[in-house]
């Protein structure tokens, strides 16, 4: 009995000593990964995680714009092949948008066309959005105003240079670590941490800005702060009052943030569902035009589309680039397979939401499960009775 008692407090002990030790070398954050994520049963950030943290509100309002149902929709059933994908990494949300319509829906593992769901680094383009919407009314300048007339601490070394629009096509040059699975990562940091504007005005550019790409998430995140500091504005009631309400979503949506009326996660962690995120496919099909009402620049769209690097062919300004059959393809995409994928020419939009991803085994920007949705989908067309 003493030896238990012995060892029960040399436990003790030692996890004290464990927590101090976190808060002395800043890792503390680590305590509520743990809470949230692997006392959760998961190994990465989750669809549900928006309910153990703070949330502000992307409010819906003024007239809602539900989505046109086609006559014909759903009497196309996903192939054997997709419902096994969606069977094997977790589907919960597919949605096959066309020509204005919705033509095909699926939800699973009890999710519905309400249900919530975290979108992760989808919120990228939004965020991108957003900054378009910005110069559009007169508060950024343009692609080209330095991050340093936000915030003068960028006005040195190699950060002197770099731009609002370096931050959107991800081409800042700073020293972020882009590990989803690291405890010890920037980024697992700025999941978990409560102080997200420190953290970010911590940076510090290793690389000459504006020359080639490299995905860091604190790019956007350093954008979503320059937006706030030149309208003046919550990014959240930005979005609302430029995209979310203009645009009649159907639901209010949350944005994680790192403390109670806190900064915004900007650069993932809007929850919302798939009819609500489709409406920026659309928005970028229509180049910015949403029935009738400019809401951004048609340019701004068109560049947020197309290549900035030559050499990065698979990415705009907050937008992924693919092609298919020929066809341009471009996409929000977020961790674990989230997606709103466009396609102009067939006035096409695809939504998939969901636990997993197959990781690319060919090489390519593009997920396995992604190139799947996309045969797929044009198989169940071609079987759409004329």
């Amino acid at each position: 009995m003493k030896l238990l008692k012995k060892l029960l407090i040399r436990f003790l002990g030692l996890l004290v000593l464990l927590v101090v030790g976190l808060f002395v070398f800043q890792k503390e954050y680590l305590i509520k990964a743990v809470r949230v994520t692997y006392l959760n049963g998961h190994k990465t950030a989750f669809l549900d995680d928006y309910n153990y943290f703070d949330n502000t509100i992307i409010a819906k309002g003024g007239i809602l714009q539900p989505w046109k149902i086609a006559k014909n929709c759903n009497q196309v059933k996903g192939t054997q092949i997709l419902e096994n994908l969606h069977k094997d990494i977790g589907t919960v949300a597919f949605l096959i948008i066309k020509k204005d319509s919705i033509w095909h829906e699926s939800y699973y593992d009890e999710y519905s066309k309400d249900s919530k769901s975290n979108s992760f680094s989808m919120a990228k383009s939004i965020v991108s959005a957003a900054l378009g919407k910005a110069i559009m009314d007169g508060k950024i300048a343009s692609l080209d105003q330095k991050v340093s007339d936000f915030f003068p601490t960028f006005n040195q070394g190699k950060s002197v240079n770099m731009t609002v629009g370096d931050l959107s096509s991800m081409a800042s040059g700073l020293n972020w670590d882009e590990s989803y699975f690291n405890p010890l990562s920037i980024t697992t940091q700025a999941y978990f941490d409560s102080n997200l504007y420190e953290l970010i005005l911590g940076l510090k550019g290793i690389e000459e800005p504006g020359k080639s790409y490299k995905y860091l998430s604190g790019n956007t995140q350093l954008l979503a702060m320059c937006i706030e500091k030149a309208t003046g504005q919550k990014l959240a009631n930005y979005v609302s009052a430029s995209f979310w309400k203009p645009m009649g979503a159907e639901s209010d949506a949350l944005w994680q943030t790192d403390a109670p009326n806190g900064l915004v996660k900007a650069y993932c962690c809007i929850a919302s569902n798939a009819r609500d995120f489709a409406r920026f496919g659309k928005l970028y099909m229509q180049k910015g035009n949403w029935n009738g009402k400019q809401l951004l620049d048609s340019t701004f769209v068109e560049k947020s589309v197309t290549p900035r690097f030559e050499q990065s062919p698979n990415y705009g300004y907050g937008w992924w680039l693919s092609t298919f059959n020929g066809k341009k393809v471009f996409y929000m995409k977020g961790h674990l397979g989230q997606y709103v994928i466009a396609i102009p020419a067939d006035e096409l939009i695809i939504v998939r939401l969901g636990h997993h991803n197959i990781r690319s085994t060919k090489g390519k920007a593009e997920t396995d499960d992604f190139t799947v949705y996309l045969e797929e989908t044009y198989k169940m067309l071609s079987l759409e009775k004329k």
